[in-house]
């Protein structure tokens, strides 16, 4: 269990490629001009959205396919809520993120401030400045930006596309240890929409029978 949340994680905190908690050391990449300019793009377009929903289609390393809705409000608070047959469902209430599993019916909490999400949920994205991007690639039409999640890697383990024209979020792809790979795409997205703060919340979040906090 604890490995398929650090792997969702990860795969919510491609959305603006922040990395861990402690940033990570200088890059050695120079970005052209072109580079920074998308990047300066790309962190206006993310810092725009308040609200955001649409479906999900997350495509593990054996080619097992789960979906479900995603819920976005910046800042601080997301909900991805998978279909049947996975029991999962991941909700940051903007203080802990909240891992329910109705087959185990347990909840796993973890303090948002030590996942990659307290990143990507706060106000400020700026991804030119963000020593964890390490490269920009463009290919038939869409723009992907490619960075790491923590100080000890050299390399890039996330890549997250987007469409070029109009610049819209499209998915992004983790790599784990062993070079296995999970996508996640979007589909359907609704920005500026109004969302219910019971959805940012889990019925059972203070600690009924079966809860299990992590550190």
């Amino acid at each position: 269990m604890r490995d398929l949340v650090r792997l969702v994680f990860l795969a919510v905190a491609a959305v603006t490629t922040v990395g861990a908690v402690q940033p990570p050391p200088p890059r050695a990449v120079e970005f052209s001009e072109q580079d920074r300019a998308d990047l300066d793009r790309v962190s206006e377009y993310l810092n725009s959205i308040h609200s955001l929903k649409g479906d999900f289609v997350q495509i593990g390393p054996s080619g097992e396919i789960d979906q479900g809705q995603f819920y976005l409000q910046r800042p601080g608070k997301l909900r991805f809520e998978y279909s049947p047959p996975s029991p999962l469902l991941i909700v940051s209430d903007g203080r802990t993120v909240a891992v329910s599993n109705s087959k185990l019916k347990t909840v796993d909490r973890y303090p948002l401030s030590t996942t990659p999400l307290d990143l990507i949920l706060g106000d400020k994205v700026d991804l030119r400045r963000d020593n964890s991007v390490m490269a920009v690639r463009r290919d038939g039409g869409n723009l992907m930006i490619e960075a790491r999640t923590s100080r000890n890697r050299s390399k890039p383990n996330i890549i997250i596309t987007f469409a070029e024209s109009p610049l819209e979020l499209r998915q992004w792809t983790v790599i784990d240890d062993q070079g296995l790979s999970t996508t996640v795409a979007l589909r359907d997205l609704e920005s500026g929409v109004a969302l219910d703060d019971t959805l940012f919340m889990i019925r059972d979040l203070r600690r009924p029978v079966g809860v299990k906090e992590r550190d």
